[in-house]
């Protein structure tokens, strides 16, 4: 049940219902003694109900989630029928500023919360957006996206074993739901623990805003929101939705350039081809191989590896593969989970070798 019926406090700005306020929360000072400062924009409805924080770039490369954001905020494909939005198109204002992911401290703000008072930068940082925004709230979803040199298939991270937090992920749509209570210290790990059910949803590149990524994020909030009856409306079903409990990465085991055979999205069976590996004269070393069946939920964009460099995420579904390669095969037109799969699959050249399996192409 929400926390509040009247006002909702963030930062030091209360917001009454039927509000639409942009404040800023104040997270540190600069060299120049100047106020650091999120920006923070909350919504709220005149029919009392939950809040919800919808945060990006807590790793301040990650901009893929300050485009959903920017998108609710400009474009809300919805109208906010009961509770409160707390919307943060960048957490990590001071990495952004710089192209990093990780503070002027070089510490990663992610392993940072709930934070502290009197510790370093990142933890001071870390307890101004928790104790400012995060503890108010009864809900989150925190966006992100892969590590430089990487690109994710979108999917929804969070702590099955916890009900609401099960309830949120499942609800948001995503083909892929992966079990896990998180990192020490991470924003979702911290707000779970202090009672505000948090999921993650990641999806594409570093110092990207993708489309297709921005469509999928857009969407997860969206079922999470009318799942909580915050917005009406009738949520839009994936082609396929599966639970992972485990996933693992495919590594090089010798140096050279790559050759892919799977984009990210792509379902592959036991032995399949994920990349050949060559000399820089084109001569073959070996061919990378998938030691399960499972869907590539990441990869490298790098096509040059060293012995023991991740090429391929694989997460290995609960239940196996079958129902996927038959509910995408049923699939009637140009799902969003192909254009996905295609969107992303432009930062990797691909090819499929004669006689590979293609389990997850149509």
């Amino acid at each position: 049940m929400p926390r509040r019926s009247r006002y909702l406090t963030i930062g030091r700005t209360r917001v009454a219902p039927g509000e639409r306020r942009d404040l800023s929360v104040v997270v540190s000072e600069s060299y120049s003694s100047q106020p650091v400062v999120v920006p923070v924009t909350v919504w709220r409805a005149d029919k009392p109900g939950p809040a919800m924080f919808i945060s990006a770039a807590v790793h301040g490369d990650e901009l893929n989630g300050t485009g959903v954001v920017r998108q609710l905020l400009l474009d809300p494909p919805f109208k906010l029928a009961a509770g409160s939005l707390v919307l943060i198109p960048v957490v990590n204002v001071l990495g952004l500023d710089r192209h990093q992911r990780y503070l002027p401290d070089r510490r990663d703000l992610n392993r940072s919360f709930p934070g502290d008072t009197h510790g370093s930068l990142a933890r001071r940082f870390a307890h101004a957006i928790f104790d400012g925004v995060v503890s108010n709230c009864d809900f989150g979803i925190d966006l992100h996206t892969a590590a430089v040199r990487r690109t994710n298939f979108p999917n929804v991270r969070g702590n099955l074993a916890q009900p609401d937090v099960a309830r949120l992920a499942f609800a948001t749509g995503s083909q892929v739901v992966i079990n896990g209570r998180g990192p020490k210290g991470s924003l979702r790990r911290s707000a779970c623990l202090a009672g505000c059910p948090t999921i993650i949803v990641e999806a594409g590149e570093v110092w990207k805003i993708e489309p297709s990524v921005v469509e999928f994020g857009v969407r997860c909030v969206r079922n999470a929101l009318i799942e909580l009856g915050m917005v009406r409306g009738r949520p839009k079903a994936p082609v396929y939705q599966v639970q992972v409990d485990r996933t693992e990465w495919i590594r090089a085991e010798l140096g050279g350039i790559l050759q892919f055979h799977v984009a990210p999205g792509d379902v592959v069976r036991v032995g399949q081809a994920l990349a050949t590996n060559a000399d820089l004269l084109g001569r073959q070393r070996n061919v990378i191989r998938a030691s399960e069946a499972g869907i590539v939920i990441g990869m490298t964009t790098l096509p040059v590896v060293n012995p023991g460099d991740p090429v391929c995420h694989l997460a290995m579904p609960n239940g196996g593969i079958e129902a996927i390669v038959e509910a995408r095969a049923r699939a009637d037109g140009r799902t969003l989970d192909e254009r996905l799969r295609d969107d992303l699959s432009t930062n990797v050249f691909v090819s499929h070798p004669a006689g590979a399996s293609d389990a997850g192409r149509r």
